[in-house]
């Protein structure tokens, strides 16, 4: 499969989930989460929104100025908005994590690092919400307690399969795989792995987890969904793991579709799920305007010739926000 074949697909995806949950509820439940959003929980959601996007640009930060690319924070707490926007809008939900990738990159005379330095604070930030979730699974009642031990099974298969391809992974020679693994490796070593680095990657990743969470539980409130915490914690959780896959329109798809499953399956009914989704939605999209004042005015410039194909390196990136 070619890449706008890929790109396609991946649209085509959300497309699909979308309509299934239409197919079986109707429009309702997307009205509903859109009735329920109101100037409190807007309010709460903007606040919550520029701590976690201030979070995050410091994770950019901090892990570019390992590579020995580093960026103002102020630019990149500018670009980070920019980038949640356009993802929100845009499809694929990887748009605005490519332009900051390129943008930086062309900036710092080395495109090849911009791409890498998003590419691994987008892992640093995915492996910081995985990790959260399979705590929170662990100690909280959810959907998917009776398959833990078969999730924790394939999880320690996955990790011990790739421990051993790093194992095996030539470090010398000229060859291409050669080559990137020492360069994945130097970039973990000085990116994620310093001693100065991953202290700040950890506090900032897990400040993301809890602000994205903290906006889902107000979105829950907001569309009537009442439920202790100790309830809605891994909802929530289950719900943020599923958006991340880049299978979606404006990160519309599969985070309506686990919403309508894991609700049901808690007992709250699909109808409720899917409202809650929505209601994120919006609050995100709202949360992230901000974004559309940096692209419009400028504040983050562009290069004045950018010489890549976007639509290809957007193509080949598989990388989504948290």
């Amino acid at each position: 499969m070619n890449r706008s074949m890929w790109a396609g697909a991946r649209v085509l995806g959300g497309v699909t989930i979308l309509g299934a949950i239409g197919w079986r509820l109707g429009t309702g439940p997307f009205l509903d989460g859109l009735r329920a959003v109101g100037p409190r929980s807007i309010a709460l959601a903007v606040s919550i929104t520029c701590a976690t996007t201030t979070a995050c640009a410091y994770r950019w930060h901090v892990v570019a100025r390992g590579l020995g690319v580093g960026l103002p924070l102020p630019h990149a707490i500018a670009a980070y908005y920019r980038s949640q926007f356009l993802n929100t809008v845009l499809p694929g939900g990887i748009v605005g994590d490519v332009h900051r990738g390129v943008d930086h990159g062309r900036r710092a005379g080395s495109l090849s690092r911009g791409l890498r330095v998003v590419a691994w604070e987008r892992i640093a930030g995915q492996i910081a919400q995985l990790a959260a979730t399979v705590l929170v699974l662990s100690v909280l009642p959810s959907p998917v307690r009776p398959a833990l031990p078969i999730v924790f099974a394939c999880t320690a298969v996955v990790v011990v399969a790739l421990a051993g391809a790093v194992r095996v992974a030539p470090r010398t020679g000229v060859s291409r795989s050669a080559h990137a693994w020492r360069v994945a490796a130097s970039d973990m070593r000085h990116g994620l792995l310093a001693r100065r680095a991953w202290p700040a990657i950890t506090a900032a990743s897990l400040v993301a987890v809890v602000g994205h969470v903290s906006v889902f539980v107000i979105a829950a409130h907001a569309a009537a969904a009442d439920a202790p915490l100790r309830v809605m914690l891994p909802l929530a959780l289950l719900v943020l793991v599923a958006a991340s896959v880049p299978t979606n329109i404006g990160g519309w798809g599969p985070r309506e579709g686990a919403a309508a499953w894991a609700f049901a399956s808690a007992g709250f009914g699909a109808h409720q799920g899917v409202a809650t989704a929505t209601a994120f939605g919006v609050l995100m999209l709202i949360a992230t305007l901000t974004g559309a004042i940096v692209a419009c005015a400028g504040v983050v410039r562009r290069p004045s010739a950018v010489a890549v194909d976007m639509s290809a390196t957007v193509n080949s990136v598989t990388f989504e926000q948290p």
